[in-house]
């Protein structure tokens, strides 16, 4: 039976756009009665999370300026994109460094609220356990270290599907989930059109 505070966190998933989209993720579980704090959950984030980060805040406020500028600015932001694009090659090759094999999980579904993924390992995650969360974009060169809950558990015959919400993350990490959301909702309804295009003709 479902009590207000299950269904409280069931609805702070959908308190954010959430999109169809398959990727992979490590989680682990965490002893709930040691949940690390914000400010221990800071301290414990790896290096290359804090670092891709800070450089893709960085390369958006540098390069925000002179979208309003013409002439040879805009030469000069072609470059500055070109070598934006290489530093995230860097940051995803070292992101990817962390995706532990033993770790991963499917991915199927996510947003600013949370993910859905599905796992067919034994033992089984529980309802209500608290998980260490590494999710990998790798098309994007990006990926966003988390803690999240288990707020629903649907079991199937492959294994189950985890619906997890997140319980720690940063402001900077959720912004970047929902700008990542919308984009790929964007190729998708673009990928879409073309197949109508395709078919029309």
């Amino acid at each position: 039976m479902e009590t207000s505070a299950d269904k409280t966190k069931l609805a702070q998933f959908d308190e954010f756009f959430s999109i169809d989209y398959y990727f992979n993720i490590n989680a682990t579980t965490l002893n709930s009665e040691n949940l690390p704090s914000y400010e221990q959950f800071l301290n414990d984030m790896p290096t290359p999370f804090k670092i891709a980060s800070e450089i893709n805040t960085l390369d958006q406020s540098a390069l925000r300026p002179l979208q309003a500028v013409a002439g040879v600015a805009s030469q000069l932001m072609e470059y500055l994109n070109h070598q934006a694009q290489k530093m995230d090659l860097l940051v995803g090759y070292i992101l990817s460094q962390q995706d532990m094999a033993n770790e991963r999980q499917q991915a199927i579904k996510f947003g600013g609220g949370g993910v859905i993924f599905q796992s067919s390992n034994e033992p089984a995650f529980e309802l209500g356990e608290y998980l260490n969360l590494k999710l990998f974009f790798t098309e994007e060169n990006s990926a966003v270290y988390c803690i999240g809950e288990i707020v629903s558990v649907e079991k199937n015959t492959d294994g189950a599907t985890y619906k997890v919400i997140f319980h720690h993350i940063r402001e900077e990490d959720r912004e970047a989930l929902v700008r990542n959301s919308l984009h790929q909702q964007s190729k998708q309804l673009q990928a879409l059109a073309q197949q109508r295009n395709q078919e029309k003709n």
